[in-house]
């Protein structure tokens, strides 16, 4: 036996010790049996009243709670993929080629959904989109079931 490790005594007082918690905590912990026991026989389910919209001005009047909710808009130019040493290589000056035609109409976005597209316009010295084709409800909600 080496110098630091303890005795037999040591080692039985160091069990006893520690049987002394553990018989100390499972009494004040209820066992798995006596915790199904406190399990009421019956259960119900619980029921909640219809929702009804506060408003008077029915569908209308709903919109409205929402009219002032910032969302962001997007227009996208076009995409491209390229690797990483490419990227790296990139100065002021470099060309980045991309998926769309030049004059093809740009994608407008709101949250990552397409929503219509337009054409580029300058407006007063700033870059602006003119809507040349909305995307009607229907389309957008079959995008959205095909997954984009």
């Amino acid at each position: 036996m080496s110098p630091d490790s303890p005795s037999q005594e040591e080692q039985d007082a160091m069990a006893a010790e520690w049987a002394a918690a553990l018989a100390e905590a499972s009494a004040a912990t209820p066992s798995a049996s006596e915790v199904v026991a406190e399990v009421p026989e019956q259960v119900s389910t619980p029921s909640f009243a219809n929702f009804t919209p506060t408003t008077a001005g029915g569908p209308a009047g709903d919109i409205n709670m929402i009219l002032d909710i910032p969302v962001q808009l997007t227009v996208e130019l076009g995409r491209t993929r390229i690797p990483i040493k490419n990227i790296l290589q990139l100065a002021q000056g470099s060309v980045v080629e991309l998926d769309a035609l030049a004059g093809e109409p740009m994608d407008v976005l709101v949250n990552g959904y397409l929503i219509a597209q337009g054409e580029v316009v300058v407006v007063n010295d700033k870059f602006g989109i003119r809507l040349t084709d909305i995307v009607t409800p229907s389309e957008r909600m079959r995008r959205l079931s095909k997954g984009g």
